[in-house]
C-alpha cells in the first residue's frame, strides 16, 4: 500500500510564499473565461517587456494529501497510433517573467491539446492568465519547479520545496494537483525523479528539443526540424516565455504539418493514460540535461 503523503500541508494557513506576494484571497474566474484571453493585448516583439506586477492577494489552499508514483523519466510514450504531445515551458526566475500569449492562443485557434509546464513563480506575475488557461480544456498544467533553478545541483530540501511549493501554488489557482514535472534546462538524475516521485509528480522530459530557444533557428527551421523529427510517441519541447523566438509563428504551420502526417496532437496526460498497459518509458534511469 501507498504512503500517504501531505508533508504537513493539511492545514489551512496564510503564507508568504515570495517576497512580494502574500497569498490571502483567491477569486474564481467565472464559466467561458478562456475568452478573455482574446482581450488582452498583443504581444510585442522583443525586446523583452517588464514583467507583470500584481498586489492581488490569493489564498494559498492546503494541498490534499497524495501519494508517490513511480520514479521515472518519460521521454516518449508509445501510446499507440500516431500521438504527438506539444508541451510548452513557462519558465522563470525571482527576477525575471514573461509571456507570449501569441503561443496559447495560437494553440486555441487550431483547437490544439497541449501541457503547459509552469513554474510557481511564473503563476505568481501572471495571476490573471494562469486562472484562463486554466479553465481551458485544451491545457494541461504541470510543474516547473518553483524558481527554475539547475535541480541537480541543490540540496534535496531544496528540491522538495521547489516542488512542493509549486504544487500548492497551481493546486490553489486551479483547483486540480498537477500529475507531471519537468526539469528547468532538462537536467534531471535518477535522484531528482524519484524526489518528484515521492510527491506525486511523473518527470517528463522529452525525445527531441524542438530548438527553439535559439534566436539562430527562423521559422522556417523550426518548422522543417519539428516535422522532420517528430514521431509516434513524441514529447515536443517549445516555449511560451518569450525565449522561443519563432514559435508563435512556427506553430500553425507546425499544428497543420503534423496532423496532415497523420498524427495526432495530445496532452502528456492523455498520452500516459493510453500508454498504461503499453510499454515502459524509453529512458527510465537515466542522467540527461544541458541539451536545449
Amino acid at each position: 500500500m501507498l504512503a500517504d503523503f501531505s508533508f504537513g500541508l493539511s492545514q489551512s494557513r496564510t503564507v508568504a510564499i515570495s517576497p512580494r506576494v502574500t497569498w490571502v484571497e483567491l477569486v474564481e474566474p467565472p464559466p467561458g473565461a478562456e475568452d478573455l484571453l482574446f482581450d488582452l493585448p498583443p504581444s510585442s516583439e522583443p525586446p523583452l517587456q517588464p514583467q507583470e506586477r500584481h498586489d492581488e492577494p490569493v489564498l494559498l489552499k492546503p494541498l490534499p494529501s497524495y501519494q508517490p508514483v513511480e520514479a521515472g523519466i518519460i521521454s516518449r510514450l508509445d501510446a499507440g497510433g500516431r500521438r504527438v504531445a506539444l508541451t510548452f515551458d513557462a519558465c522563470s526566475t525571482l527576477d525575471r517573467s514573461f509571456y507570449d500569449d501569441r503561443v496559447t492562443r495560437a494553440l486555441m485557434r487550431t483547437n490544439t491539446p497541449a501541457t503547459l509546464f509552469i513554474s510557481g513563480r511564473w503563476a505568481e506575475t501572471h495571476l490573471r492568465q494562469m486562472r484562463v488557461l486554466a479553465q481551458n480544456p485544451l491545457f494541461e498544467i504541470a510543474n516547473h519547479s518553483y524558481t527554475h533553478p539547475h535541480m541537480t545541483e541543490v540540496p534535496p530540501e531544496r528540491q522538495r520545496e521547489e516542488l512542493l511549493w509549486t504544487q500548492q501554488i497551481l493546486y490553489s489557482l486551479t483547483g486540480r494537483i498537477p500529475r507531471f514535472f519537468r526539469p528547468p534546462y532538462g537536467e534531471v538524475d535518477p535522484e531528482l525523479a524519484e524526489q518528484a516521485g515521492q510527491t506525486g509528480l511523473r518527470t517528463v522530459e522529452f525525445d527531441f528539443p524542438s530548438g527553439d530557444p535559439d534566436r539562430h533557428i527562423t521559422r522556417d527551421r523550426l518548422i522543417a526540424w519539428v516535422l522532420a523529427k517528430a514521431r509516434p510517441g513524441s514529447i515536443v519541447v517549445m516555449h511560451m516565455n518569450r525565449r522561443g523566438w519563432h514559435t508563435a509563428e512556427a506553430l500553425p504551420e507546425i499544428v497543420a504539418g503534423l496532423r496532415s502526417r497523420g498524427f495526432v496532437l495530445s496532452q502528456v496526460g492523455a498520452m500516459v493514460e493510453a500508454a498504461r498497459a503499453g510499454a515502459p518509458p524509453s529512458d527510465p534511469t537515466g542522467r540527461r540535461g544541458r541539451d536545449r
